[in-house]
């Protein structure tokens, strides 16, 4: 029990000092936006609501952007910053899409021990929307980060072909 108590003290400290960091580095970066709860039930869908506000999940699977690798760029369905570039995008076989980077200045990185795992919970650095997780599990010969992003927290703006 000593043990189990001395452990649980380390990674609150480790996790404090962990997002005290990412919180000053993220608020030299943020263009953040703040809006009330009814002003985002107002301007989102039910499940984008869900999702971005409430830190929910889609259901895994191939539907949405999971499949999806055409150019362009996805942006935060919330506030339409953009996140990600379709180069960044891979198929990771996880059920979500799938990014090894983000556009830099773009998603912040938080600590989340929640439903009893230790992860590292993604959101837009412009109105704090809940994208998803970051994994270390993602391709090596890259970032070796896996991106993991609701299709819902995300929308696709196509590139235009140069002729």
């Amino acid at each position: 029990m000593k043990n189990f108590i001395l452990i649980t003290l380390f990674l609150f400290n480790a996790s404090y000092a962990i997002n005290a960091q990412q919180k000053s580095e993220n608020q030299s970066n943020a263009k953040f936006m703040k809006k009330t709860d009814a002003e985002w039930k107002k301007e989102l869908s039910q499940e984008q609501y869900y999702i971005l506000r409430q830190k929910g999940t889609d259901r895994p699977g191939d539907g949405g952007y999971t499949k999806h690798f055409e150019k362009g760029t996805y942006l935060c369905s919330g506030c339409n910053t953009q996140l990600f570039e379709s180069n960044s995008k891979y198929e990771s076989h996880c059920g979500w899409p799938s990014f090894d980077d983000a556009i830099k200045g773009t998603v912040k990185q938080t600590s989340d021990f929640s439903l009893g795992m230790i992860r590292t919970e993604i959101t837009c650095n412009t109105c704090d929307g809940h994208l998803g997780h970051i994994f270390d599990d993602g391709p090596k010969d890259t970032t070796g980060k896996r991106y993991c992003v609701n299709t819902t927290s995300i929308k696709f703006i196509k590139t235009e072909d140069d002729k």
